[in-house]
């Protein structure tokens, strides 16, 4: 092997092609024998198109561009299509980005709106649809602005006629419930038709801290009578319910400390493990039932692995295969089940599971080696310990290149990675952005600190009332761990994260004294001004779980707030930010930068215009990486090849 320093090494991963392989399947359903998927397009201007899988097995990107099939309800979407067979043709009903109407559109044919456009504020939104044939209408959550402000809206369960007669009338749309409720799911019908279950919730609580299960009977008019509770409660999440095919009713619950199953209440297969997770998109499915009595699930205790539970025994029989982490997305189809799959050397595919002989295979977005699977990363998913003994765990991604090695003596620079949410959590997949860094010979450590999901209901409440301080905590936790044991190099640690882990990148900064530098992508930056008007409706009370009521605790808003002491920071940074991000806009960003004026901290600021929250262009992907890239090589002394010069001010 050549000897090089670490951080300079060549590497067939390029920017362009991690940018190319962003993004995964998701929300796979069946339309009769027939599997169909979402895919992202990040060479086209990042749309998702549906693809179809057809009875040979081949594949088609089904809708041609401009066509993008996403839901912005609540900002984060949820499932945005589905699909039946009439007549022996598809029939689907899909949501479009650009001006989030339904659509009815069988393939052949020109899709046809089905509900209108209005002018209020962001308009109206659909998720979660769902064809009832045998009435004439597509059952769904309707989201309705009233208003220009980011909160005049209301959400209500409602039912989009199929004949097109609501794409001009809005008084055509019949609303299946009121609307006291601030967040609902779509509603699930039972076998015979007879009732009706979802999920609300309200301000300030978010859907992992409490929900309630709702069923009601369906009136004659096809209206819902008043709802029962039947699950649920302030401290009690339940995020899912299906109807089982002999009418009882499943759902997912954490009323022990992790979601476990249950059926009419009763608990099919109680472990510490998660067979759910939180409810970011409406229509997430971690289990679903099949015609057979028994139950697909997603679960496990950090990794989420797919398995066939019995509910007589409640015993889980896992699929075997390379895949260490599935999806939140499952369909069945009589003993077929589908989901999404990756692994530490594949990228997300469409898997499916032959329940009667237990074998698993991709049908689709199959994983093609795009370079030399030597220059993948080779991660290990480690536990560390934090301040006062408690766990961490993390996903270790050392430098890894086939035919490069660092110098003897030399310790490789290492960035530590935050992911969003808060409350979510990183999987063990491969991440070709990830091996953008890992084979150039820089190490990334992904971290799950204190408030991740996937490891039960204790674990994530760590964050309650400690944002800004267990989360960064945590993370420093590992990075110094890293460099104690002479993995990392103590003067060349990096922090990165995006939207909630740009926070955390941030908090970072401007609280320790750990890294030479950091990457801050879209982030919250002040507490003050994003619990004020200054983020969508959906997390506009989140922070009252994580840093607490601003009435009772004013002074955390302002202590933990990075841009009220943008003064603190020394560390170089780059900030990244899309200028149509509406979850946290970019005048959070110009408030921190205002707080660095005068510091001569060297530092850059990136925005892209077109992009919201999350970047899906794969000229904005390649930008940001190449510009982290040369922010650590300007600030660890790092010679990588072919890396546009980043201009830092200061």
């Amino acid at each position: 092997m050549r000897v090089l320093d670490y951080g300079s090494w060549p590497s067939p991963v390029g920017a362009a092609l991690a940018a190319a392989h962003d993004g995964r399947p998701d929300h796979v359903g069946f339309v009769g024998d027939e599997v169909w998927w979402t895919e992202p397009r990040p060479t086209e201007g990042g749309r998702r198109t549906l693809v179809r899988r057809h009875a040979d097995g081949t594949e088609e990107s089904a809708l041609p561009a401009p066509w993008d099939v996403r839901s912005r309800v609540i900002e984060y979407g949820g499932l945005p299509w589905t699909g039946t067979v009439v007549d022996g043709r598809p029939l689907l009903v899909f949501a479009n980005f650009a001006d989030q109407r339904l659509y009815r559109w069988e393939p052949g044919a020109e899709p046809v709106p089905l509900t209108p456009v209005s002018a209020v504020g962001g308009g109206l939104r659909w998720a979660e649809p769902a064809i009832h044939p045998e009435r004439g209408e597509v059952w769904c959550v309707l989201e309705e602005f009233t208003g220009e402000g980011p909160a005049d809206l209301r959400r209500v369960p409602a039912a989009v006629p199929l004949d097109g007669s609501a794409a001009d009338d809005r008084h055509a749309v019949r609303e299946l419930t009121d609307d006291r409720r601030r967040f609902v799911t779509a509603p699930r019908l039972s076998p015979d038709g007879t009732r009706a279950a979802w999920i609300a919730w309200d301000h300030p609580l978010m859907p992992w801290d409490g929900t309630d299960l709702l069923v009601a009977d369906v009136l004659a008019d096809g209206t819902l009578a008043p709802p029962r509770t039947v699950a649920g409660g302030p401290e009690e999440s339940v995020p899912q319910a299906e109807w089982a095919p002999d009418g009882s009713l499943l759902y997912a619950s954490d009323r022990t400390g992790w979601w476990n199953l249950y059926r009419d209440g009763t608990p099919l297969c109680p472990r510490e493990e998660e067979f759910a997770g939180p409810l970011w998109k409406l229509g997430q499915n971690w289990f679903t039932p099949l015609d057979s009595g028994l139950v697909a699930v997603v679960h496990g205790d950090g990794a989420a692995t797919l398995g066939i539970l019995d509910p007589a025994t409640g015993e889980v029989v896992d699929a075997a295969g390379p895949w260490t982490e599935f999806a939140a997305t499952l369909a069945a189809h009589g003993d077929r089940v589908v989901s999404v799959a990756a692994g530490p050397r594949s990228g997300w595919e469409t898997v499916e599971l032959d329940v009667r002989t237990g074998r698993a295979r991709v049908i689709g977005a199959a994983h093609r080696d795009a370079v030399d699977p030597a220059h993948y990363p080779r991660p290990v998913a480690r536990t560390f310990t934090g301040p006062d003994g408690r766990d961490i765990h993390a996903h270790v991604h050392p430098p890894h290149h086939p035919e490069y090695r660092g110098p003897d003596g030399q310790l490789p620079p290492y960035v530590v990675w935050v992911h969003g949410g808060p409350t979510s959590r990183v999987p063990l997949v491969l991440d070709l952005e990830i091996a953008y860094f890992t084979s150039r010979g820089i190490g990334v450590a992904e971290v799950n600190y204190g408030g991740s999901t996937g490891h039960g209901r204790a674990y994530r409440n760590r964050l309650r009332g400690q944002w800004g301080v267990v989360d960064v905590e945590d993370c420093a936790a590992v990075a110094l761990a890293l460099a104690d044991e002479g993995t990392a190099d103590r003067d060349r640690l990096a922090v990165r994260g995006g939207s909630a882990g740009g926070w955390t990148s941030a908090a970072s900064l401007t609280t320790t004294d750990v890294y030479a530098c950091g990457t801050i992508l879209y982030p919250v930056l002040d507490l003050a001004g994003w619990n004020d008007g200054e983020t969508h409706d959906f997390e506009s009370r989140y922070l009252e779980s994580l840093v607490g009521p601003i009435a009772e605790v004013p002074e955390r808003y302002a202590e933990r707030s990075p841009a009220a002491h943008a003064d603190r920071v020394t560390a170089p940074f780059l900030l990244l930010q899309g200028l149509d991000d509406v979850i946290c806009p970019p005048t959070q960003c110009e408030r921190f930068l205002a707080g660095i004026d005068g510091t001569r901290v060297p530092h850059a600021y990136l925005t892209f215009e077109g992009e919201g929250h999350g970047f899906r262009r794969a000229e904005t992907i390649v930008r940001a990486l190449e510009a982290e890239l040369s922010l650590y090589a300007q600030v660890f002394g790092l010679n990588p090849p072919d890396v546009p010069p980043l201009g830092l001010s200061g």
